[in-house]
């Protein structure tokens, strides 16, 4: 069935027609029978998979594992460096609640976090009390990941959702924190997403049905069976998540649901009254999203309705939030685009953009004044690190850019001073100076600008011989941050220029910025990724044919498109877990994310045009004979939000279609999912066999 090509271009995978007519089109599918048809029983027991399958799942990574093997010094080298860059006993600054500090730390040589609290004002290594050690819970499994933690308001349990194999079905377990041990409830494929009770007696969680999608959220009491939990609410459209939380004031539990674009609905339970039946703030609407916190007898709600595109801040009374009630504070302005917001006793802080830059923004709820936090470099990324405590003036925040490690700083917000609390340690050393970082405008296909970040060593020559590594992403609005990345510096650092274009899809300019880059709209994300590796070759960072573009997730689909569409661009394609095959995914109702997300592609099972945009791009369907770059596809066996089949049926159908005498490879982690391999350094063999692929089809593998 599996045998290596005669000519040394990997496997020949076994085709077997499989013919469907669609809307008066024929489409053929030779490579559905990777697919395993118990697939979610895969998801959790990946023992299970189908033999003919993972035999040639094995026969892939064995191919690529042997094509690479002139690199493998490479690969140890860029691994060993990796590694090198980690501070290996690093912990985050500790958040304080009431009489403690929480934190998270590594130790020497482990893989895994140890969560830890201390008393608040205690020396962090006598007074340590260890929560959850993660090395020592990790022995003896294949993957291990913590999807959640939260501790009781009273500060005597912790509840948390474990992952033991990386198809995110997690177990939430409760320990006892004054006793040490865990209770003995015990919560079957859970998500991850909990929250306690004002008195800690009742803990609210979400589950994961058969299809692997959050529809139910449960009111369990602590001490007691789960099986006798309290279902207190059923999500019965596919097509919304939901999650449950806690407004920053801690007074009201909030169930959230929201489909996978720009419509959400949330409810209300007074957290001092968990019983309570839960309470509708506005009916979902579609295209409407609000999310809310409360501030004394007002909710505070950050939306997008009566057109506020990028977005308002209202407020309401509790006890009668209904839209028509509510009343600006922050009015819409375009072009603005107020990402998220905090709220504390006495200010309303909001992280908004504007210019593809972001910006911080408290303001004074007594006097309603406003402030700036201001930064210098061209380039940068912020994001704010929600506390525990309400009652404080202490904003916290990260600030990064691609040349500088990542800074944590506490913000008085009466003072208006910032205090250094830790500076991201780069082991092995890093010298910002050594670097340029630019931010370049690329014209599009219809004259829109894109943002695109740059970064080089400052001795690398710009005029078009350096190889480059373009990286894109551009889809669910999320915006490419602008950030530090030791990781990259192995590639900079050895010549090679590394990019960042931030395409429509993300939001980057705006909503609007997101809203050009879907649906129909959606080969935009494309055609202004393209423009962005021709606008750079144009001002010499380099040169046609010697670009390695990389993309993950829906990423992946960019880089699928783009290969197909304009090959010549580049010497390489870096698709992790890729997102390729449109068409098939978002007509398979079963699969995890397709109802909530035909939002974001459009629905090909029922809107016929929506099936013809997607046949217009969709990138596996779109393979044709023609000369191919080089190509890795990578993803992971359990991975449920980008199944192990769409890069293995992509690797394939290349492979048979190429003209060129470039390799497609494929390398499936037979025991993780969407985030690669759970252990910290272990995920760094995966950053190095990308890299390492990048630097030898670019000719760098020497240094």
């Amino acid at each position: 069935m599996i045998s290596s090509d005669q000519t040394g271009r990997g496997p020949n995978t076994d085709r077997r027609d499989d013919v469907t007519e669609r809307f008066g089109r024929t489409l053929n599918d030779p490579y559905s029978w990777l697919r395993d048809p118990d697939w979610q029983r895969v998801m959790r027991e990946p023992e299970s998979l189908r033999q003919d399958i993972r035999d040639h799942l094995e026969a892939e990574n064995a191919y690529t594992d042997d094509y690479l093997k002139p690199i493998e010094l490479l690969r140890d080298n860029l691994t060993t460096e990796l590694k090198a860059r980690i501070k290996e006993d690093d912990a985050s600054v500790p958040a304080p609640d009431g009489d403690w500090a929480y934190y998270r730390r590594f130790a020497i040589g482990g893989q895994y976090p140890i969560l830890c609290r201390r008393p608040r004002n205690a020396d962090v290594t006598t007074d340590e009390q260890i929560l959850i050690d993660g090395n020592d819970e990790a022995k003896g499994e294949k993957f291990f990941a913590i999807g959640g933690a939260t501790h009781s308001p009273d500060h005597s349990l912790l509840a948390a959702a474990i992952d033991r194999n990386g198809s995110e079905y997690c177990v939430i377990e409760i320990r006892d924190l004054e006793n040490g041990g865990c209770l003995p409830d015990r919560i079957e494929s859970a998500q991850g997403d909990m929250v306690f009770s004002a008195d800690g007696k009742t803990l609210f969680y979400t589950i994961l049905d058969d299809n692997h999608r959050p529809n139910k959220v449960f009111r369990h009491k602590v001490g007691e069976n789960s099986a006798v939990d309290t279902l207190i609410y059923e999500e019965t459209d596919p097509g919304f998540f939901i999650g449950v939380g806690k407004t920053e004031s801690g007074r009201l539990i909030l169930i959230d649901a929201h489909d996978h674009a720009d419509t959400s609905e949330v409810w209300l339970i007074d957290a001092a009254m968990p019983e309570a039946e839960p309470r509708l703030i506005a009916k979902r609407s579609t295209g409407i999203s609000y999310d809310v916190s409360d501030h004394d007898d007002r909710l505070i709600i950050h939306t997008n309705i009566d057109d506020a595109v990028d977005f308002k801040i209202a407020e309401a009374p509790v006890d009668n939030p209904a839209p028509e009630n509510w009343t600006d504070i922050v009015p819409y302005h375009p072009g603005r685009l107020i990402r998220s917001t905090i709220l504390f006793e006495k200010y309303l802080v909001r992280l908004e953009r504007e210019a593809a830059l972001p910006r911080i923004v408290i303001r004074d709820l007594s006097t309603n004044e406003e402030h700036r936090i201001s930064f210098d470099e061209e380039a940068y990324d912020l994001s704010l690190h929600p506390g525990y405590e309400y009652a404080t003036n202490t904003l916290r925040f990260a600030y990064s850019s691609p040349t500088t490690p990542q800074r944590i700083y506490d913000y008085d917000m009466e003072t208006r001073e910032r205090a250094l609390r830790k500076e991201q340690e780069i082991p092995s050393g890093h010298n910002a100076e050594d670097y340029i970082c630019r931010r370049v405008m690329a014209p599009s296909h219809d004259g829109i600008e894109i943002p695109v970040t740059v970064l080089h060593r400052k001795d690398t020559p710009i005029d078009s011989s350096a190889p480059m590594l373009l990286y894109g992403y551009g889809s669910y609005g999320y915006a490419m941050p602008a950030s530090f990345s030791p990781n990259v510096f192995s590639l900079v650092d050895r010549g090679m220029v590394y990019a960042i274009a931030h395409i429509r899809g993300g939001t980057e300019g705006g909503y609007g910025w997101y809203l050009d880059g879907k649906l129909k709209k959606k080969k935009n994300t494309f055609l202004d990724f393209i423009a962005a590796a021709e606008h750079l070759i144009a001002e010499n960072y380099t040169s046609q044919g010697n670009i390695v573009a990389q993309g993950r997730s829906a990423g992946g689909m960019l880089m699928g498109a783009v290969a197909n569409m304009r090959a010549d661009l580049f010497k390489g394609i870096l698709g992790e877990v890729p997102f390729v095959d449109v068409i098939n995914t978002m007509s398979d109702k079963s699969l995890p994310l397709t109802p909530p997300e035909w939002v974001e592609w459009g629905d090909p099972i029922r809107d016929e045009d929506a099936f013809n945009d997607m046949a217009s791009y969709c990138p596996y369907t779109n393979i044709t004979d023609q000369p191919y770059p080089n190509v890795l596809a990578t993803g992971g066996l359990t991975d449920p939000r980008v199944t192990y089949w769409e890069p293995a049926k992509w690797a394939a159908k290349l492979r048979h279609h190429n003209t060129s005498d470039n390799q497609i490879l494929c390398w499936i982690n037979m025991e993780a999912g969407h985030g690669g391999a759970s252990g910290r350094f272990d995920r760094l063999k995966e950053v190095a066999l990308s890299y390492g692929f990048a630097l030898m089809v670019t000719g760098k593998v020497e240094t």
